[in-house]
């Protein structure tokens, strides 16, 4: 009669583990792709030209819609709200790292994601680079990455937050048996 008990809380603790450090995982690859877009990408695009710049994001943004950044970037949600969900009878002080890690990453990295950095990714998709006279050029790249760039760096903060606030929860964790 013990025994399907303690299966039962091994499960629960190692479907609870898996959660929470997946939610680690995963905030720490959000994080660190928008960090190191921060420290890498931005500063190399920084030096290119007009055209060049504007060419360079589109194709940058057709290419970052794929299936792995999708995991990351929605999986991180997911995990969040669920490693949530799971602490809330287990851990008080984990349960509110987690709901404070989900709603920053939520409003901060996806929301500004959402109403910030993909209506500038669409605009500069309808421009017909080819078309354009360049007097129009210059005008819209001050204007796409300078605004582009502030709201990157907004979503880049949150995400950062966020996975810190998971990684603390980890140490906060404690075990019912």
């Amino acid at each position: 009669m013990v025994e399907p008990i303690k299966k039962q809380l091994i499960m629960e603790l190692s479907i609870k583990s898996f959660i929470l450090f997946g939610t680690a995982i995963l905030t720490g690859l959000s994080a660190g792709l928008f960090y190191a877009w921060s420290v890498s990408v931005i500063p190399g695009t920084q030096k290119l030209g007009d055209s060049i710049y504007l060419e360079t994001m589109q194709s940058i943004n057709r290419a970052i819609l794929n299936p792995s950044f999708f995991l990351i970037f929605f999986g991180s949600v997911l995990f969040l709200s669920i490693a949530s969900i799971y602490q809330f009878h287990t851990s008080k002080i984990t349960f509110w790292l987690m709901l404070t890690a989900s709603i920053f990453y939520l409003v901060g990295t996806v929301g500004v994601t959402a109403l910030g950095n993909v209506p500038l990714n669409d605009q500069l998709e309808l421009l017909k680079l080819s078309e354009i006279n360049s007097d129009k050029i210059a005008p819209f790249r001050k204007f796409y990455e300078t605004k582009w760039n502030r709201l990157h760096l907004i979503r880049t903060v949150f995400a950062v937050i966020s996975f810190v606030l998971a990684v603390l929860s980890l140490f906060f964790q404690t075990k019912k048996l």
